[in-house]
């Protein structure tokens, strides 16, 4: 029978070999590496071998968790993602769904709750901490609160908010421009605007805190 292969990502190196330590109490479970952040996971999966799931920590230096996770979404469609972390608040527990997670719990869920979740995302399940599940049905329920005092603060442009549009359905700079009819260079421009009003480094953040406030839809 082929071990369930998983990779795990914490900034913490105690915390990374204690979560291998608890994978190794289970035959069917291998631990092939760990890595420190979202950048030093994605040149280890670039390079290989391929995990079948990956235990992911949120907050972590140079590529957050949310981050390599939307990333991983798109490389590595077929790999599994199960946050790991201390963050129960509905903004993580959002953003990460979004990014593509399969399952979300805490580190203070035993061996056998964590070994049972990894078989459950691996089913195609989607294993959350009781009281994430808690959290995630009442987003369900009553849908993301919107603080538009937040949202507001950030005065984008009719046609930033259009340019953030485009960006969450995939399209590059050229493709945007083609499409609205104006230089790449333009384009640019208004995105370096866009996360300057953000205070965002990154598309994946422009998008993300965008869909958060509901400044573009959740479903573009």
């Amino acid at each position: 029978m082929e071990k369930i292969r998983i990779a795990v990502a914490d900034d913490q190196e105690y915390l990374r070999n204690s979560i291998a330590h608890t994978l190794e109490l289970f035959d069917e479970l291998e631990c092939i590496y760990t890595a420190s952040n979202g950048n030093d996971l994605i040149e280890k999966l670039k390079k290989g071998p391929i995990p079948h799931l990956i235990l992911m920590d949120i907050n972590m230096p140079e590529m957050n968790g949310v981050e390599a996770t939307a990333i991983i979404s798109e490389l590595f469609p077929e790999v599994k993602v199960l946050m790991l972390t201390v963050f129960e608040d509905e903004h993580h527990i959002f953003d990460s769904i979004m990014a593509g997670a399969s399952g979300y719990l805490l580190k203070d869920e035993k061996p056998m709750a964590l070994y049972e979740a990894i078989h459950e995302a691996m089913e195609g399940g989607a294993p959350m901490s009781t009281s994430i599940a808690r959290k995630a049905l009442q987003l369900i329920r009553t849908g993301k609160p919107i603080d538009n005092s937040i949202s507001d603060q950030y005065q984008l442009s009719k046609r930033e908010i259009e340019i953030l549009e485009n960006i969450a359905q995939g399209l590059n700079y050229q493709e945007i421009a083609e499409k609205l009819f104006i230089s790449p260079k333009t384009v640019r421009k208004h995105i370096e605007n866009i996360y300057e009003k953000l205070r965002v480094h990154n598309k994946i953040e422009a998008v993300n805190l965008a869909r958060k406030y509901r400044i573009i839809s959740l479903l573009v």
